[in-house]
């Protein structure tokens, strides 16, 4: 048991968000985000324009969060971050300053899977509702959707995942077929409010029992939109509403059709939702629906489910009490499994 409280300082700089965190035991004190609007000109994020902002927004980050958490940098336990995965010059921006500033302060360097952080997040704040041991958690973001069996804080693992295309992606290259400004998932969320998710049909992809594939599903939509525009060139216009609905219906099925086989094959009811997309109102509510049958279901804030720095907090606190610290010597890492962390 750990009597004293444990301050930490946490970073998540995984791709274009400058995010600062600063958490007593699990309760946050200060959590900042810093957004990059840069790259909504070029309709995606721009890797080098995303570190270049990170250089210039961490120190300033850094100093609100330590101001608005009312605490003195000395008075920290630990620093944790993202070491991956993600845009890797993104990562080196974080993981740099968070080694640096641990090695000056002379305390330990805790270094965070950004998905085990998405995971973990329904722990923050003491999570006054959160998933019992075991849970399934569907995770799904820009990068990744997996469906995860978590029997502790710290032991993951990966049931299903992409083969391809992760869902947040398939939203993104569908709001960029269908000339959306960036970013896309969040626009084709809102359209999808007043089309009919019934209208087009999409076919659902073939892949093992709990995998995942969203190219072919994307594949199919640039067609259909194709062929449509071959013949009216306002088919877009005119049916914007549906296709982000159809689409959005689309995705949302299967990612819970799948998590559904998952719970049934390991007699699991706890079911958790963790990832960007997470944020998404059809998923939201699709599975909050689960409750009617027999699910006991766990969605984060919507703050907590976008990339945050709290996040990264609360799986470092949880890897402190466990004394899991890192070596200064190891490198942030653009791709690597989920499991190499947990």
């Amino acid at each position: 048991m750990i009597s004293q409280p444990i301050y930490t300082l946490a970073i998540e700089s995984s791709c274009d968000d400058t995010a600062v965190a600063i958490l007593c035991n699990d309760k946050i004190l200060a959590n900042i985000v810093a957004t990059q609007h840069v790259h909504e000109k070029w309709g995606g994020v721009v890797p080098e324009l995303a570190s270049r902002a990170h250089l210039q927004n961490i120190v300033p980050t850094v100093e609100l969060a330590l101001q608005q958490a009312k605490i003195d940098k000395h008075q920290l336990n630990a620093i944790a971050y993202t070491k991956g995965p993600g845009l890797l010059g993104s990562l080196l921006v974080g993981g740099t300053f968070a080694k640096a500033f641990s090695l000056s302060l002379g305390i330990p360097l805790i270094e965070v899977h950004h998905m085990q952080a998405h995971i973990l997040a329904h722990f923050i704040n003491g999570g006054q509702s959160y998933p019992k041991f075991p849970f399934l958690c569907l995770t799904v973001s820009g990068g990744h959707t997996q469906i995860v069996k978590i029997t502790s804080y710290l032991t993951l693992e990966i049931l299903g995942e992409t083969i391809d295309d992760a869902a947040g992606e398939a939203f993104d290259k569908v709001a960029k077929i269908l000339g959306l400004p960036y970013p896309g998932g969040p626009m084709v969320d809102k359209l999808a409010q007043t089309g009919n998710p019934n209208k087009f049909t999409f076919p659902e992809p073939k892949t093992g029992l709990f995998d995942f594939s969203f190219s072919g599903l994307k594949t199919s939509f640039l067609y259909l939109v194709n062929r449509e525009m071959n013949k009216n060139p306002d088919f877009i216009e005119e049916n914007k509403a549906d296709l982000c609905a159809s689409i959005q219906q689309a995705i949302v099925s299967i990612l819970i059709k799948k998590l559904l086989l998952a719970a049934e094959n390991e007699k699991i009811t706890d079911l958790a939702l963790a990832g960007g997309v997470s944020a998404n109102s059809l998923l939201r509510n699709t599975f909050d629906q689960l409750k009617s049958s027999g699910y006991d279901v766990f969605i984060p804030p919507f703050e907590y489910c976008t990339d945050n720095a709290a996040m990264v907090g609360i799986a470092g606190y949880f890897k402190f009490k466990e004394k899991q610290f890192s070596d200064f010597g190891n490198p942030s890492l653009a791709r690597f499994p989920l499991i190499e962390l947990a």
